[in-house]
């Protein structure tokens, strides 16, 4: 559970199915440092502790996209426990390379059918 004086951010983007998503990550403090926990449907994502808020959502982040999750982007709701609102601007996460490769070359297949191909052997 969130606690007083931590940041809130609303994550956005696919999941592993292609279906969109929009979740608050929150932070839990363990120790010395945080960990950033995701909630999305049955799944409980929570990183390692790390020594900042920023460091922790950069981690869960980068799982995330290890797990398929596409098109990410974060926005931050709360800063030390003040309500923001939409003030703050959306900050994007670039695919990983191979999934924008894999997935440029399953559209390349799909466009394929579609060319009009040779005619009689011609």
């Amino acid at each position: 559970m969130a606690q007083a004086g931590f940041d809130k951010h609303q994550l956005a983007g696919l999941d592993d199915r292609e279906r969109g998503f929009s979740r608050p990550v929150e932070f839990e403090q363990a120790g010395e440092g945080y960990r950033a926990v995701l909630r999305y449907e049955a799944v409980r994502i929570a990183t390692e502790v790390h020594p900042s808020q920023d460091h922790a959502l950069t981690v869960l982040i980068q799982t995330l996209q290890a797990q398929g999750y596409r098109q990410l982007k974060t926005q931050l709701s709360f800063r030390n426990g003040v309500y923001l609102g939409s003030q703050e601007l959306w900050v994007e996460y670039p695919d990983p390379l191979q999934a924008d490769s894999a997935q440029s070359s399953f559209f390349e297949k799909i466009k394929s059918w579609f060319r009009p191909g040779p005619v009689n052997g011609s």
